[in-house]
């Protein structure tokens, strides 16, 4: 299992701590808030809000919070001004980042990216330079407690899947971009419990990292991502699991 998706459940166990500092909330309402101004406030004609409103019910976001949300999209209050950006660089041993942003002020989300890429041994670099190391995926987390992983994996690739990862705790279910739905629904008629599920930009190959290496790029990933007006960060970084269990740990 390579260090990207090991990083990814790095981030959900983190959650519950982002939803205390009500930093997870604020990045979820906004991408209501875009999706809502976007596609519009009915939830059965836009397949982006569908998906924004199930991650923010995946993270227990009360549905007060979610309705003011689309409300403010649809500008029936008076909905925010947000502009999105999708920012792409290289980190350390030249590995691509992608970077997605929401912001009221594009030159200073830009400014703050550039700030960590290069404080942590990486640079910004232009549109387009790294975005085709990637394509988009639909991935739903499960966690392996009391699943038969193999019943799992035979339910979610009947069920259109196109694979199946077991890690520890976790499985992966991934999907094209347009089963992610399907497949969720088909599963949780099997009385699967989901934990989560979304659309990530999912590295076509990885760059394998040393330790130094990958302890820099794992500083870097947290960073950006600790940045308000970033909502995702994606990289191809392959990390060692030593790194990533002592990084884990440090962390909790």
């Amino acid at each position: 299992m390579s260090g990207h998706s090991k990083w990814s459940k790095i981030k959900h166990q983190k959650s519950v701590e982002d939803v205390r500092k009500g930093n997870l909330f604020t990045k979820l309402t906004r991408e209501i808030i875009v999706a809502a101004r976007e596609g519009g406030g009915d939830p059965e004609a836009n397949f982006r809000l569908r998906l924004a409103i199930q991650k923010a019910r995946d993270n227990n976001m009360p549905m007060e919070n979610i309705d003011r949300a689309i409300k403010k999209g649809t500008g029936e209050l008076g909905g925010s001004w947000l502009v999105e950006l999708k920012l792409e660089g290289y980190g350390p041993n030249g590995i691509a980042i992608l970077v997605n942003a929401l912001s009221d002020n594009r030159n200073r989300t830009v400014q703050e990216v550039r700030s960590i890429f290069t404080r942590h041994g990486g640079s910004l670099g232009e549109s387009g330079c790294v975005s085709w190391l990637f394509e988009s995926k639909g991935i739903i987390n499960i966690k392996a407690e009391n699943v038969n992983t193999d019943d799992l994996a035979l339910a979610a690739i009947d069920a259109g899947a196109e694979d199946v990862k077991v890690e520890g705790n976790y499985v992966a279910v991934y999907t094209a971009p347009d089963q992610l739905e399907k497949v969720r629904q088909a599963l949780e008629k099997s009385n699967i419990k989901i934990e989560s599920s979304e659309l990530v930009m999912e590295p076509k190959s990885l760059v394998t990292l040393d330790e130094k290496t990958g302890l820099q790029a794992l500083k870097l990933l947290e960073k950006l991502e600790e940045l308000d007006d970033v909502q995702n960060v994606y990289s191809n970084a392959d990390i060692p699991e030593s790194v990533m269990a002592s990084y884990q740990a440090a962390s909790s």
